[in-house]
């Protein structure tokens, strides 16, 4: 650990610690910052102070610098479509069949694996096992995600979903004929009681919203839907879908058992909004439908 020193000056009088922290260790992340403070690593005048402590002149402030936990996860050459990518941030579309990030059943052949192989400079945020993961979309579901190669890009990506305003919108082929021409699911979303690998709509979940539109309806046995996330919890469109009695064509979880082959699930994250975490630039992305998506979409069309 480095351990770093600064006496306050008249001028800084008053100003929070955590502030002050940040402005002199500009290196550094408030979440990083934020955890000095949560291990008792900052000090003042030698004794330990909380983050909101009101700097005086004189003060002598001093704090420890963990170590970076080094990464245990390999990097690996494996093909992925990215679309875009600066010294802060990349967007990737990705394959259907691939996992995020590492996991228990999950140890390589991820996203995380791949992106580790292409540039070894992504945020430490989300720790060892999902560096430079901001926000997720399930493995069977492909699409567009964007990972940050910074902590800063990271945090303010991170507060733009938590803002919501980050947006993402998704294609997907569902069962059955929706009657209505859009609709909003508002239903909170938690762990099952019956099957804890399961999602499910349950009082005690936390708020989920989700927007559809019916785009195409398919001989009245299926509906081509467009689908606007307002919050992003796990599984969200796949538990709303089925909730509403319309659930996607090859979920293999939430969906029917008797369904189509779409390679995963019939659920594309197409549509990617947000603004650019340090040029502030407004970036807007699409990504066509998978090969087998759009092939299963077409055969729907001429079967009936």
């Amino acid at each position: 650990m480095s351990e770093p020193e600064y006496i306050v000056n008249e001028a800084e009088q008053g100003v929070r610690i955590d502030k002050l922290l940040a402005t002199i260790s500009s290196d550094y992340s408030r979440s990083q910052i934020k955890t000095w403070f949560d291990k008792n690593l900052v000090n003042v005048n030698g004794k330990t102070v909380k983050p909101n402590y009101k700097c005086q002149p004189e003060d002598k402030i001093e704090w420890l610098i963990p170590k970076v936990e080094p990464l245990d996860v390999v990097a690996k050459n494996l093909p992925i479509d990215i679309v875009y990518e600066d010294k802060d941030i990349l967007v990737v579309n990705k394959a259907s069949g691939m996992v995020v990030h590492p996991s228990a059943g999950h140890k390589e052949d991820t996203l995380v694996n791949a992106l580790l192989f292409h540039c070894d400079d992504l945020s430490g945020i989300n720790g060892v096992k999902r560096p430079g993961i901001v926000h997720r979309i399930d493995k069977d579901t492909s699409g567009l995600l964007v990972v940050a190669k910074n902590d800063l890009a990271h945090e303010r990506l991170a507060e733009q979903l938590k803002k919501k305003t980050m947006k993402r919108a998704y294609k997907a082929i569902v069962h059955g004929d929706i009657p209505h021409d859009y609709g909003t699911v508002d239903a909170p979303i938690g762990r099952s009681e019956k099957n804890r690998q399961l999602m499910d709509v349950t009082e005690k979940g936390k708020p989920a919203v989700t927007h559809f539109e019916v785009l195409e309806r398919l001989h009245e046995k299926y509906s081509f839907v467009k689908c606007i996330l307002e919050t992003g919890r796990t599984h969200q469109i796949r538990v709303h879908m089925k909730y509403i009695g319309f659930p996607i064509v090859g979920d293999p979880k939430y969906g029917q058992r008797k369904s189509i082959d779409v390679d995963g699930q019939a659920l594309h994250a197409y549509h990617l909004q947000f603004e650019h975490p340090i040029t502030k630039e407004a970036l807007e992305f699409e990504a066509p439908l998978p090969t087998k998506f759009a092939k299963v979409l077409e055969n729907i069309r001429k079967s009936y």
